[in-house]
Formats: C-alpha cells, sequence, structure tokens
C-alpha cells in the first residue's frame, strides 16, 4: 500500500504533463501551420491575380484603343444614314457589326506592331514599345492576332444571318477591310511603299460606313461614298500626323512613307487640309441643307491648337489628339444626320 501511495502522485503527474503541456503545444504548432499556408495561399493568389491583370493591361495597350475612333465612328455614320433611309436600326446587327470593325482594326495594329518591331522602325523612343520594351513577346502578338481576325470573321458569319446583304456582298466589303488592315504593314507592307495612307483613307473611310450601312439596309449604295467623306479625310489627318512624326525613325529604316516624300513643310499643309477641309463641308451642309449640319462645327476651337502644335514640329501625343477630335467630330457628325429633317440632305 505505501509503495503505491508513493508512486501514485508521479504517475499522475506525468499524465496531467502529458494531456495538457505538451497538447497545448501540439495545437498550436498546427494552428500556427495553417495560418502559414493559408497567408502562402492568398499570397500566391494576390500575385497570379497580378500578373494576369498586368498581362491583360498589356493586350489592351498593344490594341492601341485611342485609335479606336477611326473604326467606330464610320459604324455610327453608316448607321446613322440607314435610320435616315429606313426609319430604323437593328441594335444587334449595330453591335455586331461595331464589333467586326472594332477587332479587324485592333487586329491590323498588332500586325502594325510585330512587323515594325520585326524591321527594327520601332525603338526604345517610339510611341508603340509593345515588344521593344518587351511588354509582350512577339508570339503573343502574334496569337491575339489570330485570336481577333478569327472573332471579326464570326461576327462577319452573324451578319450573313442577321442581315438580307447578299452573301458576295458581305465577302467583298468585309475581307477587302482584312486584307486592308492586314497589308497594311503585314505582307507586301503598303505603309513601307507610300502607300498606306491610300489604304487608311479608303478602309476607314467610305469602306467602313459602306459596310455598316449595306449590313442594316440590305443593298449596296453610293450615298455611304458621298458623307463619308468629311470623316475620312479628319481620319487620314490621325495617321498623316503619325507617319509625320515618326518620319526621322522610318528613314533610318528604309522606308518611305507620304510623309518622307513632301517632307515637313507639305506634310504641315496637307495636316491642315485634312483637318479643315471637313469643316468646310459641314459649312456647306449646313447653310444649304440642314442647320444641324453645323454641329461639328462645335470642335473646330479642338483644331486650332493641333493646327499651332504641328506648325511648331512639336508632335507629341498629336495622333492622340487628333484621334481625340474625330471622335467628337464624328459623333457630331453622326447626330446632326439624324436631327436634320426628313429629306433635307441630299440622297435622304
Amino acid at each position: 500500500m505505501a509503495h503505491e501511495h508513493k508512486y501514485a502522485p508521479v504517475e499522475t503527474f506525468v499524465l496531467a504533463g502529458s494531456n495538457g503541456h505538451n497538447g497545448q503545444q501540439w495545437q498550436t504548432s498546427i494552428n500556427n501551420t495553417s495560418h502559414s499556408l493559408a497567408a502562402n495561399h492568398q499570397s500566391r493568389m494576390a500575385r497570379v491575380a497580378l500578373d494576369v491583370k498586368q498581362k491583360c493591361a498589356a493586350y489592351v495597350l498593344a490594341l492601341r484603343p485611342w485609335s479606336f475612333s477611326a473604326s467606330l465612328t464610320p459604324v455610327a455614320l453608316g448607321s446613322a444614314l440607314a435610320y435616315k433611309l429606313e426609319g430604323s436600326v437593328d441594335l444587334v446587327i449595330l453591335l455586331v457589326c461595331a464589333v467586326a470593325v472594332l477587332v479587324v482594326h485592333g487586329a491590323g495594329n498588332l500586325v502594325n506592331t510585330f512587323y515594325d518591331f520585326s524591321k527594327g522602325i520601332d525603338h526604345k523612343k517610339s510611341d508603340d514599345r509593345t515588344l521593344v520594351d518587351e511588354i509582350l513577346a512577339p508570339q503573343d502578338v502574334v496569337m491575339f492576332g489570330a485570336l481577333l481576325y478569327s472573332l471579326g470573321c464570326l461576327c462577319a458569319t452573324l451578319l450573313y444571318f442577321l442581315s438580307t446583304l447578299r452573301l458576295e456582298h458581305l465577302a467583298l466589303i468585309y475581307f477587302g477591310g482584312l486584307s486592308s488592315s492586314f497589308l497594311y504593314t503585314g505582307g507586301i507592307g503598303l505603309k513601307y511603299v507610300a502607300l498606306g495612307d491610300v489604304v487608311i483613307l479608303i478602309t476607314f473611310g467610305p469602306l467602313a460606313v459602306m459596310f455598316a450601312h449595306a449590313v442594316q439596309v440590305g443593298y449596296l449604295s453610293v450615298l455611304p461614298l458621298v458623307y463619308a467623306v468629311p470623316l475620312a479625310l479628319n481620319t487620314e489627318a490621325i495617321l498623316h500626323s503619325n507617319n509625320t512624326r515618326d518620319m526621322d525613325s522610318d528613314k533610318q529604316a528604309g522606308i518611305v512613307t507620304l510623309a518622307i516624300l513632301i517632307g515637313p513643310t507639305l506634310s504641315y499643309m496637307l495636316y491642315n487640309l485634312l483637318l479643315f477641309v471637313p469643316y468646310v463641308l459641314f459649312c456647306i451642309l449646313a447653310t444649304r441643307y440642314s442647320i444641324s449640319m453645323a454641329l461639328p462645327l462645335l470642335t473646330l476651337p479642338m483644331a486650332f491648337p493641333l493646327e499651332k502644335q504641328f506648325r511648331s514640329r512639336c508632335y507629341a501625343k498629336i495622333p492622340q489628339k487628333t484621334a481625340k477630335l474625330n471622335l467628337l467630330m464624328g459623333l457630331f457628325y453622326v447626330f446632326g444626320i439624324i436631327l436634320a429633317p426628313p429629306g433635307s440632305l441630299p440622297l435622304l
């Protein structure tokens, strides 16, 4: 009995120590490990989310979204002309048409980025440094461009089922625009032989306006060609200011643009014509046909600082500023057509 009383407290102490103190340490260790794993998981998720965000931002930057006014305003203009003729617009067709033109424009910008980089035209001081600064890899640009062209073809297929326009007419206009967007710098590279201005003048003027108008009304017409002239001239001003800014680097790369051929002085005169002739046309339309066509004149104060900046040969951000002017002028042009009384405008 004495022997049992002697060792019982010791035995109790060992059991209590084993179940109490060591158990607490073990539980604390598990909690710390769980918190550490959770923190590491959250850190990895945050890094992945940041990488995805940066990648998406890089893709958007590569598209040069500031230039999208050149593709969206012709779609709006063609749809407005269709509205004046038909009295209504199919919003689904308008949306699909806008996406088709937009993605082809974006793909064309990516083609331009890829070939300008491949030919050594882009450098550290270039406006487009997507590949120069390794923001994206060349294969990323190629794959993204192919994806956008595929999406554009899908939209064209949808338009075939949504619109009453004949297949051959739809294919002619759409693939004409798609080919132009690629051949501007891809393939034979029309930009490099001083034909880029002609391509842009036609593609983002009469062709895009005609496409938007035709898918709405179901037939081809010369009407969009006439009304596209003011917008086409202003859109060409975006490209011409861009090429004038890049004259020195383009010369070093051994390519020829219209700005290089005619030199800085004539480039300045041409820019003024492209910038101000549309306003002369709007004045004629406003005084002879409908006062609503004076709406685009509200953007005239924005044009004079651009002329002054171009004259001083300070070309920084001029293409972007011209694109902003193009967007606002195009929207006011569209509103002017919509607000014009029935029968007051030529051919409408």
